[in-house]
C-alpha cells in the first residue's frame, strides 16, 4: 500500500529579536499540535545571531533554548528559484535540496514579523501561512497603522513621531506637552511592549525617549487614551471568523512585557466584561481593520475602550502569542475553536 504523501510546512523559531524567547514558546507549542498525519513539520530554527538551521533533534528542546547543537542542525537557506520553492541544505561540500508546500513563521518582533522574512519566502515562491510582506510591514509600523486604520474611519490615539538623526529635544518637549500627560513613549517598530514607557510627567519624556531609541531609530509620543484594552482574533483569507473579545484587566501601570508574560498583577478576562452589543462592535472594527491593513490567515486586533464607549486603535499582532494559552487561541477556544483546529484551519487555507 502507498504511503500516504504529506505536506511539508516549515515552521520557523527563534530569530535575532528581543522576542526571540516568546517565540520559542509559540513555536513549540505550534510543533507539538499539529496534525503529524497530514503535514510534516521542517523546522528551521533562527539564532539570535541570524543563522538558519534545520532542526532535526527533539521539539521538548526549543522552549528550553537548548535546540541549537551541531549533530542536529544543518546549515540552510531558502533558494530564491522559483521552481524549487523550497530550502537548501548545506552539507558540507554537497547541497540538498527540499521542496515545501507552506511556511508559517512563527517569530515575533523585528526580523520576524515586520515582512522581511515574509518577503524571503514570497521570493521564493513559498506559501506564506500568515499576514504577507506588506502587511506585516505596515501593521509593524505604529505611525503607517494608526494613518491607515485612520482612513478606515477608526478613531487612534494622537502621537508624533521622533527620527533619533533629526532629534529636537525641544521640539519633543513641546509635543508632550500638547499630549498631555500621562502619556506613551514607544519605538515605533517593536512587539512585546519591548522599549515602551508610560511617562508620568516631562521630567521622565527624555529617559523613556532614550530607551525606546534602544530598539528603534524611530519613536512615537502617543497620548493616553482613558479606559481598557481589547483584543480581538481574526482568522481567515475571504470569509473571515472572529474569536470572542477579550479583555486586559490592570490593577497598576501598563500592560508591558512582565505583565504580558507573568500576569502578576493583571487579569485577562475572556469574553470581555462588556455587553453583547460592545462586542459585536469591536469584533466589525476589528475586521474593518484587518481588511484595512491587508491581514491574512490569522491576526489579533488590539484596541481601547474608552468609559464612553469609543473604541480607539491600539495595533495589530501579525504573528501573536501562539501557546495554548495565549490571547489569541484563547479569544478562538472561547469562540468554540480548540487549538488544533485552528492549527487545522491554518494549515488548510
Amino acid at each position: 500500500m502507498k504511503e500516504k504523501t504529506r505536506k511539508k510546512i516549515a515552521v520557523l523559531f527563534g530569530g535575532c529579536s528581543s522576542e526571540y524567547e516568546v517565540s520559542l514558546q509559540s513555536a513549540y507549542a505550534v510543533i507539538t499540535h499539529i496534525d503529524t498525519e497530514e503535514y510534516e513539520p521542517i523546522l528551521i530554527g533562527i539564532t539570535q545571531s541570524g543563522n538558519w538551521y534545520l532542526y532535526q533533534g527533539e521539539a521538548e528542546n526549543i522552549p528550553k533554548d537548548h535546540w541549537y547543537d551541531e549533530k542536529v542542525c544543518t546549515p540552510v537557506a531558502v533558494s530564491p528559484d522559483k521552481k524549487l520553492h523550497g530550502i537548501l541544505l548545506l552539507k558540507g561540500r554537497g547541497i540538498e535540496q527540499i521542496s515545501l508546500d507552506g511556511a508559517l513563521p512563527i517569530l515575533h518582533g523585528k526580523n520576524g514579523e515586520d515582512g522581511t522574512v515574509q518577503g524571503v519566502l514570497e521570493l521564493a515562491d513559498i506559501p506564506v501561512i500568515g499576514c504577507g510582506t506588506m502587511s506585516s510591514a505596515v501593521c509593524m509600523d505604529k505611525s503607517t497603522a494608526h494613518r491607515l486604520a485612520r482612513e478606515c474611519g477608526v478613531k487612534v490615539p494622537k502621537s508624533y513621531q521622533v527620527s533619533k538623526t533629526g532629534r529636537d529635544q525641544a521640539q519633543v518637549e513641546q509635543w508632550g506637552r500638547e499630549l498631555g500627560y500621562p502619556l506613551f513613549v514607544k519605538p515605533l517598530r517593536a512587539g512585546s511592549s519591548f522599549g515602551i514607557t508610560k511617562v508620568g510627567g516631562p521630567k521622565d519624556l527624555q529617559n523613556a525617549v532614550d530607551l525606546a531609541f534602544e530598539y528603534d531609530s524611530v519613536v512615537i509620543l502617543e497620548e493616553m487614551i482613558q479606559g481598557f484594552e481589547v483584543g480581538c482574533a481574526v482568522l481567515g483569507k475571504e470569509e473571515l471568523i472572529t474569536g470572542a473579545v477579550d479583555e486586559i484587566e490592570l490593577s497598576e501601570g501598563f500592560f508591558d512585557y512582565t505583565e504580558k508574560y507573568t500576569l502578576k498583577s493583571s487579569k485577562i478576562h475572556v469574553p470581555a466584561r462588556i455587553s453583547p452589543e460592545k462586542a459585536e462592535e469591536i469584533q466589525k472594527t476589528a475586521v474593518k481593520i484587518y481588511r484595512g491593513l491587508g491581514c491574512s490567515y490569522f491576526a489579533r486586533v488590539d484596541l481601547f475602550l474608552t468609559p464612553e464607549g469609543e473604541i480607539y486603535f491600539n495595533e495589530v499582532n501579525t504573528i501573536p502569542g501562539f501557546t495554548s494559552h495565549s490571547r489569541y487561541p484563547s479569544m478562538m477556544k472561547e469562540a468554540g475553536i480548540s487549538f488544533e483546529e485552528l492549527l487545522r484551519r491554518l494549515l488548510e487555507m
